[in-house]
């Protein structure tokens, strides 16, 4: 597809005002001298977001708005029809009111629309391409983003980004490591992530360089549950034990199946802005938990005896 090569002047954030990803989108933005916008209209009403459009003039559009559930995304299979409305009606309106006034958009998506399969085996290195059609649904979160992608993929200005797993330097309720060591048991497998300190300046690059259509956005490779919980464990509280079980027993607790992949990430790497460096999972959270570690200590004192209560599970 033809690059978008309007320049990056003003940003629409969706998701902005309260939404984890899009804030932290709006910080980067401000901070490279974006005008940044927080939208006010939600995206399932299509007349308010064609009026803040027009009234607004964004040159691009962040779209990081969406429903997951809380605590997590079993909340959806209870709630389908708040689940259709602001996941696939209203990010498919979005998609069409940018495109009708010729408007980039960028919407981060999820990567979480497919499982392992005889294709794409488990450790074999064989990851799901941007061409492969999604082929899990055993939650309707993942049900709605997979029947929505290939409709969303129509549009010729929007960029889509298959998010996983997304892990920050913080205690985030939403940051994937954070969440899995609250739990009493998981599971051990590994999958493709997304490090979102590298990886949402790569996309603010690439939505300044006009790029188009679905790119899986995740680190290159793939790294395991015990993997994140054992360096976890190395930087941030030594203390801490887990525990594995298997995916019979999770299914058990859990209302809605979880996704579990590799996303081939050859052709985000190729398209990739100049300047932009991408570590491999492995590396992208070892640096991401030296990090976190620096800056909890710096916020909370000396770890892990400072830790917020709730994240002390031991």
């Amino acid at each position: 597809m033809t690059p978008y090569t309007t320049p990056l002047t003003k940003a629409l954030i969706f998701g902005g005002k309260t939404g984890w990803i899009g804030g932290k989108m709006a910080e980067l933005m401000k901070e490279d001298n974006v005008e940044v916008v927080l939208a006010e209209s939600r995206v399932e009403n299509r007349a308010d977001v064609a009026a803040e459009l027009d009234a607004v003039k964004p040159s691009h559009v962040f779209m990081a708005a969406g429903i997951t559930g809380r605590p997590n995304i079993d909340w959806c299979e209870d709630h389908k029809p708040d689940t259709i409305r602001t996941n696939v009606i209203g990010t498919l309106s979005l998609a069409d009111l940018c495109n009708e006034r010729n408007i980039h958009c960028t919407v981060y998506a999820t990567g979480c629309i497919f499982k392992y399969d005889d294709a794409h085996p488990l450790g074999s290195g064989i990851g799901f391409t941007e061409e492969d059609v999604p082929n899990f649904a055993e939650s309707f979160y993942s049900e709605t983003k997979g029947y929505m992608e290939p409709m969303l993929r129509c549009y010729p200005n929007c960029m889509i980004l298959r998010v996983r797993m997304p892990i920050s330097d913080d205690l985030s309720h939403r940051n994937f490591i954070t969440k899995i060591a609250k739990y009493e048991r998981v599971v051990n497998i590994p999958n493709s992530m997304t490090v979102l300190y590298e990886m949402l300046p790569a996309s603010l690059a690439m939505a300044k360089k006009g790029l188009t259509g679905v790119y899986n956005f995740c680190n290159p490779g793939v790294i395991s549950h015990n993997e994140c919980l054992d360096l976890y464990t190395k930087y941030i509280d030594p203390t801490y034990k887990y525990k594995n079980f298997t995916l019979e027993e999770q299914s058990k607790v859990l209302k809605a199946g979880r996704s579990n992949n590799e996303l081939d990430s050859t052709k985000l790497m190729r398209d990739m802005p100049e300047g932009i460096k991408i570590n491999d999972i492995k590396t992208a959270v070892e640096l991401c938990m030296q990090r976190m570690q620096k800056n909890l200590t710096e916020e909370f004192g000396t770890l892990p005896d400072n830790l917020p209560k709730e994240v002390r599970k031991n």
